[in-house]
């Protein structure tokens, strides 16, 4: 069980939270989030990377010149890999990069991942009335009050993002703003610091702890 302070719009402690989540054991840990990440980045890849064969680059039908005589090197098309240009030897096509991971075991790398944060965990009160509208510099500033300030890569987990609060975030550089239930690997681990609303942090317990 993880137990932290909850901070108001002011930055002030008003009170404390705990969750409990279900980690990875401890040798283990670092293989099953390991995996997690790299199936998470890999199946990000578009995987439309194409080249041409000799047998699809346009032209090259005709001999360039005879075989024998001309005492230059035998050649059948001006479309063969050595030529320039001609077709490429083993290159790149589409193809589909997916890898299969259990969703119990994702489940399990994204809690382990969560917990293993606690130390930069942040987490505040519901604020969405406090932006009566888009305003990008009183985001700014109520990060800075609770300790993210805006030279560190923050991950802003809500439980549902307000248009107001995804408006006055969307510029700033090092915020990245994701709802509750569309957590994942690489966010929590590439970010400094990760502010939580209380809310959001139920939805989590919900969401992810079967």
């Amino acid at each position: 069980m993880v137990e932290t302070v909850v901070k108001n719009w002011q930055g002030e402690e008003v009170g404390q939270k705990t969750f409990d989540l279900r980690v990875a054991k401890e040798e283990t840990a670092a293989h099953i989030v390991h995996r997690a990440l790299v199936r998470q980045t890999t199946n990000a890849r578009q995987g439309t990377a194409s080249t041409k064969t000799r047998a699809e680059v346009r032209g090259g039908g005709r001999k360039p010149w005879r075989q024998k005589g001309t005492g230059r090197a035998r050649a059948g098309s001006i479309r063969s890999p050595l030529w320039r240009g001609g077709g490429v030897i083993f290159g790149p096509k589409p193809r589909d990069y997916d890898l299969k991971m259990n969703r119990k075991e994702r489940r399990l790398a994204l809690r382990t991942v969560f917990v293993s944060r606690a130390d930069d965990l942040i987490v505040v009160e519901e604020f969405t009335n406090e932006l009566s509208r888009p305003k990008t510099k009183d985001l700014v500033a109520a990060l800075t009050r609770w300790g993210a300030n805006s030279e560190q890569k923050t991950l802003l987990i809500l439980s549902d993002i307000a248009n107001t609060i995804y408006l006055s975030g969307r510029n700033v550089e090092n915020l990245k703003i994701i709802a509750a239930d569309q957590l994942n690997v690489y966010d929590l681990l590439h970010a400094d610091k990760v502010v939580v609303t209380a809310s959001a942090l139920e939805k989590i317990q919900e969401v992810y702890s079967a």
